[in-house]
């Protein structure tokens, strides 16, 4: 039987560098997410929250989606709705790239931009809001909800998690991701913690986001980012957080495409660079995934543009050595991430968070407490 397209997500490779890496450190594997067919790891968690909501009967044959989401979900759900007829409506800023929008206006979703700034400066919460406002004007509206969904963490629980122990040789002795909506980073860590507590686990925001808190300012890092620290991701179960400038994220991504072939965004050139900084700290019997969430090829406006990285400041010709520099110098942000949380109990009631999201959440708060979860294979175990 042939595949459909939204059979090939997942089992992307993990891949190997040679030249920002030395032979006696610790070996850096990126899990190169720009494979799936949307490109971008959010195609997992689209996936798996909209064949869920099929399958509970929140989402109908007809329906419509609707997701506050500036580029690589709205991307994903676009795409998905295309291949099973929904109608979807992506709700973005005006921080999106014109990349992100000519992708999710190519697979025929809609587009609102929202202007309005949140009380963080930020445009999440008023993009949250309206979006749920629009799905309860909407008959048959399915929220997917990214942000304060938990099936977001338990699709990468259940998928990418598992990839990574099969794929990896031996055990990771660390593992990188960015954070934002906490999905991805919230599920492989909890994995982890559960079948690979020895590996450590090292959460990446931006300067200027306060999911692991500090003072909130403005950030140009794509992908990163939140001015509360998600129900997605419970920060006990990191064990490092760093926060990484744009200069820092910006310069990494452009020497990882000039020095390796390896493209990559700027979110995922903050991973890059932790793990780089990792792996001078351990030898060569250790290794450190790092996730790589997407193609550098989204960020062809800024990242690759020169006058736009010049008028920020940014470098363009950093060498393996400069990035190496860096870092090195690099230090935690949190060395106890658990400590670190900005939970703000009250959005669920003040965005009007949906209900099929509470369902979901209860569910999986009901499973987690009676430990149903498909076991992992005898070979994941410490």
């Amino acid at each position: 039987m042939s595949a459909t397209i939204l059979d090939t997500i997942g089992q992307t490779p993990l891949i190997s560098i040679s030249r920002m890496n030395r032979p006696e450190e610790a070996q850096v594997l990126f899990k190169y997410e720009r494979y799936n067919p949307g490109g971008s790891i959010k195609d997992r968690a689209a996936l798996y929250l909209v064949e869920t909501a099929e399958q509970r009967g929140w989402l109908k044959p007809g329906g419509t989606l609707i997701e506050s989401s500036s580029g690589n979900f709205g991307i994903s759900l676009a795409m998905i709705g295309a291949a099973k007829g929904y109608r979807v409506i992506i709700l973005v800023d005006p921080k999106t790239t014109e990349a992100n929008l000519a992708l999710i206006r190519g697979f025929g979703a809609e587009v609102i931009v929202v202007t309005e700034q949140d009380d963080s400066g930020s445009y999440h919460k008023t993009r949250i809001a309206l979006a749920n406002k629009l799905a309860s004007e909407i008959e048959g509206a399915y929220r997917p909800d990214q942000c304060f969904n938990r099936l977001n963490q338990e699709a990468h629980y259940q998928s990418t998690a598992r990839e990574i122990l099969e794929q990896c040789p031996g055990r990771p002795s660390a593992f990188v991701a960015a954070v934002s909506t906490g999905g991805q980073l919230g599920g492989i860590s909890r994995f982890l913690k559960t079948y690979a507590p020895r590996t450590q686990v090292v959460g990446v925001d931006a300067v200027g986001s306060t999911v692991f808190g500090g003072q909130a300012n403005a950030y140009r890092t794509p992908g990163v980012g939140l001015s509360w620290t998600p129900v997605n991701l419970s920060l006990s179960n990191l064990d490092y957080a760093y926060k990484i400038s744009d200069e820092q994220a910006f310069v990494t991504a452009r020497a990882f495409a000039r020095h390796e072939g390896i493209l990559m965004g700027p979110s995922s050139g903050a991973c890059a660079l932790v793990a780089l900084k990792l792996a001078q700290q351990w030898g060569p019997e250790h290794r450190i995934v790092s996730m790589v969430a997407d193609g550098g090829d989204r960020y062809i406006q800024t990242l690759f543009n020169d006058p736009w990285m010049h008028s920020q400041g940014f470098s363009t010709t950093a060498s393996p050595a400069d990035i190496r520099g860096i870092a090195r110098r690099l230090e935690p942000w949190s060395a106890s991430p658990g400590e670190c949380a900005n939970e703000q109990t009250g959005l669920i009631e003040a965005l009007q968070v949906p209900q099929a999201t509470l369902l979901a959440n209860a569910e999986l708060h009901l499973s987690d407490t009676i430990q149903v979860r498909r076991p992992p294979a005898a070979a994941f175990l410490d």
